[in-house]
């Protein structure tokens, strides 16, 4: 029995005297592993006659226990200093001023000039006008004379998704077209809208991405005719690319929701290599414009003899690309921090008619 309390003073001293939990793992080892001390007792007992067993086995439990619990208690606060000196090491003074070369930020190339094209749009007259991206069948598709047939509504084509009870299901916008649906519902012509957002399609490459921006316009009321369309188109196009002069051209075109409908090409140089905007002997496709079609005014609940008007859509990355020379669309969203200091804008750099 003495020799049990002498080795409980010198193990519960050890414990005590443990300077970190690798020191810590040790000491248990040396006195409760299959070869520490208090073990090897334990292995004495079946040499005993079964009273000296009894007690000499009770005062070896207890003995056990009792340096178990020490250990356990002493873990406890190594483990709580190494936290304590790991936060201290590692902590972070949050009112220091902020060191601007560091850590000023950028706005992206595609929030800027959704905000130039608000900006020109804006001096024309037009608002701003939002709407959801997840859609319902009518306002994505029917109500913009998109049949059942067609093949934008195709699982290749279009995210849906999962189908409710009734068997209708709900879409990731392919356009925002159904914001102009919306708008035609809830409000009386005239109506001089521009709609900015995100689109969703099911495509990758190199000028295509599942997720993509776009800005429609949308302009109703009892007069308005092509040539209307064509003057605000053009004065656009001199504001946004900076240039006095853009030669434009309109080829015909199809799509359902717009009739007539065309393209419009801008004037652009590719002489070595390059693409300037400008006066030059080729052309490129900028975006889609048309008439709206009767079909979809009566579908808004518009008095197709009445009123008519006309609708353009413009794909935000790709005025981007065209003004600030990005080559890839994928870069867009690849989240690269050196990416958009390169091609992005200090936060004060608002655009407006004045300062360009």
């Amino acid at each position: 029995m003495e020799n049990i309390e002498a080795l409980r003073e010198e193990v519960l001293a050890e414990v005590e005297k443990a300077g970190d939990l690798a020191a810590l793992e040790d000491i248990r080892i040396s006195a409760l592993g299959k070869k520490g001390r208090i073990t090897g007792l334990m292995k004495n007992l079946g040499k005993m006659d079964p009273d000296q067993r009894r007690e000499f086995g009770q005062a070896l439990n207890a003995l056990k226990d009792q340096v178990a619990s020490a250990i356990d208690m002493r873990k406890g606060d190594l483990e709580n200093a190494a936290l304590e000196a790991r936060l201290s090491g590692e902590r972070i003074d949050v009112t220091l001023p902020s060191r601007p070369s560091e850590t000023e930020g950028r706005i992206h190339p595609i929030s800027q000039t959704i905000d130039e094209i608000i900006s020109i749009f804006g001096e024309m007259g037009f608002t701003l006008a939002e709407g959801p991206d997840i859609e319902d069948d009518f306002h994505n598709f029917t109500a913009l004379n998109i049949p059942a047939e067609h093949p934008a509504r195709e699982m290749q084509d279009t995210f849906y998704l999962p189908e409710a009870e009734d068997g209708s299901r709900l879409v990731l916008r392919t356009h925002t077209s159904p914001v102009q649906v919306r708008t035609m519902q809830s409000q009386t012509p005239p109506i001089r809208i521009v709609a900015p957002g995100r689109t969703y399609r099911s495509d990758s490459d190199m000028t295509h991405t599942p997720m993509f921006h776009q800005l429609e316009g949308l302009v109703i009321d009892e007069k308005t005719h092509m040539g209307h369309l064509k003057g605000c188109l053009l004065e656009f196009v001199k504001t946004y690319f900076e240039l006095d002069d853009v030669p434009v051209r309109y080829r015909p075109s199809f799509f359902p929701f717009t009739e007539p409908s065309a393209e419009m090409d801008i004037g652009c140089s590719r002489k070595g290599g390059e693409l300037k905007i400008g006066a030059g002997d080729d052309w490129l496709e900028i975006l889609g414009c048309g008439m709206v079609h009767p079909r979809v005014l009566a579908a808004c609940g518009l008095d197709p003899e009445k009123y008519q008007g006309f609708a353009f859509g413009i794909g935000i990355e790709r005025l981007a690309m065209l003004k600030y020379g990005i080559p890839d669309l994928r870069t867009f969203f690849d989240t690269d921090l050196r990416w958009l200091k390169h091609y992005g804008f200090v936060p004060l750099d608002v655009p407006n008619m004045v300062r360009g």
